[in-house]
């Protein structure tokens, strides 16, 4: 047994509080860290995200044919990067894992069916403005379920947004579209309801995205079998199932695990804003004047309320920082 002298003994203790401090620095700057990766996967997968309308509408095909081949191609690319990773290195993520990721795998998988159907019910801009409110859904059930409760901001930035669906849904009343845009508030809610199981589980849910594509293919082969294989331009969907929703799948749904559910879904906001410009300039489809409204309404609230949550966590961060200084 060592006995150390008194004033060793003293100059030992005296070094543990800062020895403290270091480890709770580290801790803090690691945290910073996979806050900053988590932006980044984010913004890259919902920058990818914006081009996924105007591919679709570019195939000039068939909703059913659409979703088989975008589902197909979607499927078979991530299995197949999935496989490589696999065999180049044993840090390979699960495909599905558990019964969190077969959730999360199946509410992706609805959200395709309920995103094609929006599609060719309703337009552009409609489509994309309302599945902005997938960042209020992901509050909510983020308050609801994991404990995180939104403070008066969000539930102010919540009316607003329900303002501006409104507006865009009536003006939908009567003319065909709101059919769609009831499809595009569930693909919104399926993917804040992925979102919100991914953070809860903290588990790496990239691949388990990809993997959800499944039960829509099985739905649109069944239903290809009965209306026929109807598409002008396949490459196009092709293009798009095989490697931009690879990218924009396994970024965002990556995205939970280092950052918060609203925070990932601001980063659809990304498809909200770019989307309708894309296909304005493709196809020349104009908004309405009440969708510009209510799409203004949308887009403004959530990038105030988004810009808000990101300063209040810098100044939590901020302030950890100082009360455990190096």
């Amino acid at each position: 047994m060592l006995v150390f002298p008194p004033m060793m003994e003293d100059a030992r203790l005296r070094r543990r509080p800062s020895a403290c401090k270091s480890i709770a620095r580290i801790a803090c700057m690691s945290s910073l860290h996979d806050h900053q990766k988590g932006l980044l996967l984010t913004a890259i997968g919902g920058l990818t995200l914006t081009v996924d309308i105007p591919l679709i509408r570019l195939a000039h095909g068939e909703p059913w044919t659409i979703l088989l081949l975008r589902t197909g191609s979607t499927f078979l690319a991530g299995l197949v990067i999935w496989m490589v990773w696999r065999r180049l290195s044993d840090k390979a993520p699960q495909l599905v894992p558990g019964r969190q990721g077969l959730a999360v795998a199946t509410l992706y998988g609805l959200g395709s069916i309920a995103f094609i159907t929006a599609v060719y019910h309703t337009s552009t801009a409609d489509l994309v403005f309302i599945l902005a409110f997938t960042t209020m859904f992901s509050a909510l059930l983020s308050w609801l379920f994991l404990k995180e409760r939104p403070g008066p901001m969000t539930l102010a930035a919540l009316a607003l947004m329900i303002v501006g669906v409104a507006i865009i849904v009536g003006d939908s009343i009567g003319s065909g579209h709101l059919f769609g845009d009831v499809m595009a508030l569930c693909s919104a809610l399926c993917v804040a309801s992925a979102i919100t199981i991914s953070r809860a589980s903290g588990k790496e849910m990239g691949f388990t995205s990809l993997v959800g594509v499944a039960l829509p293919f099985a739905v649109a082969a069944f239903m290809v079998s009965k209306t026929g294989f109807q598409v002008t331009a396949p490459w196009w969907i092709i293009f798009n199932g095989a490697v931009i929703m690879p990218i924009s799948f396994f970024c965002l749904a990556n995205g939970p695990k280092y950052i918060s559910g609203p925070e990932v879904a601001m980063f659809y906001l990304l498809e909200t804003v770019f989307a309708p410009v894309w296909v304005w300039l493709i196809f020349a489809e104009a908004p309405s004047r009440n969708s510009l409204i209510g799409g203004t309404i949308l887009i403004v609230t959530l990038v105030a309320h988004s810009l808000w949550q990101l300063h209040e966590g810098r100044k939590r961060r901020a302030a950890l920082a100082v009360s455990h200084p190096a």
